[in-house]
């Protein structure tokens, strides 16, 4: 059979090098349709289920919500394994599914049985949620809003999460390749009716009845129209609130004929949740940021790229004193990855040929044992590409090249040997 390979190839020289260029045509096309990253995703596939709740302790949350959801979803077909993490405040759930399950009908199964969970859970307790399609390697874009310098003290960290949020994420998300934008630092703006207990007692209001004139006093009403020939006129009642103001206009109660108002017993501000931990610029500025989580199975350098391209216009929907610092790019090392796959590879050629040329005295040999090198990686790229597996570190890294050298170079010696016992 080899002799066979030998001789057509010997034989058919134009044939061996058109299928040589196809080769190459072949593997540099796949190596620009593989998704790049600089170390493999080994994440098995699951599916992740959150519940904050933030008034019960561990063993509550084990109780009341992570078991009920554990029983829910053991039926689900194709599961390898269910583990969970309940602790004070929040329930982590991790459904793993077999490698052949799609993960959207996966999130499927788990969201249907979902529905019958939340019967199980108390009410007011907490709302179950899938975590985001992505995996413990998307977070590929990292990166903080601070003030430029001089104009620290113009904002605050309730202002700059305010841009994060309503300007910087929001723009970001639609963005393809992007499952979530989380948000990090800074203070969560907030209204507050801070009720005063004195008052209450005086007036005979007790904190139900404001709960209830805050929610029935925040909403839009439609109602029908009035035909008046040739126009229509649409009735709705609006009471959606804009403003502290509103706030405080909401009649809670009345005592006789005279209205008790939400700003008779409370004082309404602005105020922020509670925070459990800052971010901060250098150690001096209470900075916000945020971490880009990228979509499953998605190519990170083509990600990150779309990224780069959508911040100029973000920047400048910002005050032109506060700017947008990323502080973790993964295309930064994607590149020093695959740098140091081509260093590797180039270097390696070159000693090759080196040696060679050196011990066999014969320039062409080396050149032949070396070409082994890139056409086989040519190669392994195309077979990359059709069995879907992404360029990082450890899958280039692992085409052994001085393997495929050895088998070239004991080939090549061989010929050498024979030519020259033919030459005696």
């Amino acid at each position: 059979m080899l002799d066979r390979i030998i001789k057509f190839s010997i034989k058919n020289k134009i044939i061996v090098g058109i299928m040589t260029l196809l080769l190459i045509i072949w593997g540099a096309w796949s190596a620009t349709k593989l998704p790049i990253d600089a170390v493999p995703d080994i994440t098995n596939n699951q599916v992740q289920i959150f519940t904050s709740c933030p008034t019960l302790a561990g063993q509550e949350v084990e109780q009341l919500v992570t078991f009920p959801i554990e029983q829910s979803i053991a039926t689900v077909p194709k599961i390898e394994e269910i583990r969970s993490i309940s602790r004070f405040g929040l329930s982590v759930i991790t459904v793993v599914f077999e490698e052949d399950v799609d993960i959207y009908f996966a999130r499927q199964l788990i969201n249907e049985r979902l529905k019958e969970a939340v019967d199980k859970i108390p009410p007011g307790i907490g709302s179950p949620e899938m975590a985001p399609v992505s995996t413990g390697l998307g977070e590929v874009y990292q990166y903080i809003i601070h003030p430029k310098k001089g104009s620290e003290k113009k904002y605050n960290a309730k202002d700059l999460r305010t841009m994060q949020d309503w300007i910087v994420a929001r723009q970001l998300y639609g963005t393809p390749g992007i499952a979530e934008v989380n948000s990090f630092g800074g203070q969560l703006k907030q209204y507050e009716v801070a009720v005063n207990p004195d008052k209450l007692k005086a007036m005979g209001v007790s904190i139900p009845e404001i709960f209830t004139a805050l929610e029935k006093n925040n909403q839009n009403t439609g109602g029908a129209y009035i035909d008046k020939k040739p126009n229509a006129y649409f009735i709705r009642g609006i009471g959606l609130v804009t403003s502290l103001d509103d706030v405080k206009q909401i009649v809670v109660k009345s005592s006789g004929a005279v209205p008790i108002y939400v700003r008779d017993v409370a004082d309404v501000r602005f105020g922020s949740a509670v925070r459990y931990g800052a971010l901060t610029y250098n150690g001096e500025v209470d900075a916000v940021g945020g971490v880009v989580m990228m979509l499953k199975g998605e190519n990170s350098n083509e990600v990150v790229k779309r990224i780069k391209e959508k911040l100029p216009t973000i920047q400048k929907s910002l005050p032109d004193d506060v700017t947008i610092e990323p502080y973790l790019d993964r295309t930064d090392l994607v590149g020093r990855a695959i740098s140091t796959v081509e260093k590797n590879l180039i270097e390696g050629a070159l000693i090759v040929i080196f040696v060679l040329v050196l011990f066999l005295g014969n320039f062409r040999a080396g050149l032949i044992v070396a070409s082994a090198i890139p056409l086989a990686l040519l190669f392994a790229l195309g077979m990359m590409n059709v069995f879907g597996v992404s360029a990082n570190l450890m899958s280039l890294g692992a085409i052994d090249f001085g393997l495929i050298v050895d088998g070239a170079v004991i080939v090549v010696e061989a010929t050498m040997h024979h030519l020259g016992l033919r030459s005696r």
